[in-house]
């Protein structure tokens, strides 16, 4: 049994959309060497639709809805979670929604897939100047810059009061990126350093991160920080899913090399299979029906419900955390044969488990989310 997501099943005839999943798969090893995703497929990535998913239609976009969008990187995250975690980044046409619209404009409706890459902890002290605000300093962690034209960084201006951070926007000329990403885990995602030195930055370039955006698309009001979370969970969905397929094509397959029965014959690994299957049923359901019920919620009402901005945050973390889980059952009962470098199994089991270790999704948001439930104070920023 594989799971095909419904946006797969409804594109299975779009050669295009086909043959992008099945060169990523073939060449996610050469993406692990590289530490990056090169630019040839970033382009591919542009071509299906990535960049644009939720950029309005007046800029030439395809106003995807999050479920929409999150299929579309749940397939790819199956194909190779390090693409998927790139590719996941398209998110960020809602997010820069907060920018003035001219200067929303000036990128979108220039390039409706213009590729934004962004880092923004901790954020970094700006000076304010004629023209704008002088921005120096490091930001680790900018996934997929290697592919970028458009980039953000986290600034802090001298006497503005907000909990949330601010972001400066800039070309990717602007800034240099030093090689600094070498992990066990979602090795080709290319997070590496960026490095700003005196750029002047004009307010109407930057943003709060998180804040209210200045168009009122419905796609921009649906909650930014849930949304950021949701799409970079469902890459563990995805590579679970990947452990999960591979290990029943290879049982088809191969008999023991000790003439033992098959793995499948197995009670202990039908058993095992059956659990971790479970728990990618569980957190796959919860998962989108809670985005689309918030969806059609939004659509209805005009807003998102407190409540339901929790749950849209618990079922990421859920997603992160069950994702892993069940890759890691996939590697265990998978043989002696898996700890091999490069490995399906072993690949899947430390992505996922990378993807459980991000901010959005780790530990302290279960936290979180218990204490949103019970009215009690959270973070600035949850739900």
């Amino acid at each position: 049994m594989t799971y095909l997501s419904k946006l797969a099943a409804e594109q299975a005839g779009d050669a295009l959309y086909i043959s992008v999943l099945d060169e990523i798969r073939a060449r996610r090893a050469e993406f692990t060497a590289l530490r990056y995703v090169p630019q040839d497929m970033v382009a591919k990535l542009q071509r299906i639709g990535v960049y644009r998913a939720f950029v309005p239609a007046r800029f030439g976009g395809d106003e995807k809805t999050p479920a929409e969008f999150c299929r579309l990187i749940e397939d790819i995250s199956a194909a190779d979670a390090s693409t998927g975690w790139v590719a996941s980044f398209g998110v960020s046409a809602t997010y820069l929604a907060a920018l003035p619209p001219e200067t929303y404009a000036a990128i979108y409706g220039a390039d409706p897939d213009t590729v934004f890459a962004g880092a923004i902890f901790p954020p970094q002290p700006a000076e304010t100047v004629t023209g704008g605000v002088r921005v120096s300093g490091r930001w680790s962690w900018c996934s997929g810059v290697m592919g970028a034209s458009v980039v953000g960084c986290g600034i802090k201006v001298a006497g503005e009061k907000t909990p949330l951070p601010r972001m400066a926007v800039m070309p990717r000329a602007a800034v240099r990126v030093e090689d600094t990403w070498n992990t066990i885990g979602l090795a080709g995602t290319g997070s590496h350093d960026m490095v700003v030195e005196d750029v002047t930055v004009a307010p109407e370039w930057t943003l709060i991160r998180g804040g209210a955006p200045s168009m009122d698309d419905i796609a921009f009001r649906f909650p930014a920080m849930a949304l950021a979370a949701q799409v970079l969970a469902v890459v563990a969905l995805g590579a679970a899913r990947e452990a999960l397929d591979y290990l029943v094509a290879e049982t088809s397959k191969r008999g023991s090399i000790t003439g033992a029965p098959s793995a499948g014959a197995r009670p202990y690994v039908q058993a095992e299979f059956a659990k971790a299957q479970g728990l990618l049923m569980g957190a796959r359901a919860a998962f989108y029906d809670t985005i689309e019920a918030a969806w059609e919620e939004l659509k209805r009402t005009g807003d998102v419900s407190p409540d339901m901005k929790v749950r849209l945050r618990l079922v990421a973390s859920k997603a992160a955390r069950d994702g892993a889980e069940a890759a890691r059952i996939a590697f265990v009962i998978g043989g002696s044969g898996v700890m091999a470098t490069g490995h399906t199994l072993g690949r899947c089991m430390v992505d996922a488990a990378c993807v459980a270790q991000h901010a959005f999704m780790g530990e302290g948001t279960w936290t979180s989310a218990g204490a949103a439930f019970f009215d009690q104070p959270t973070p600035p920023g949850y739900p």
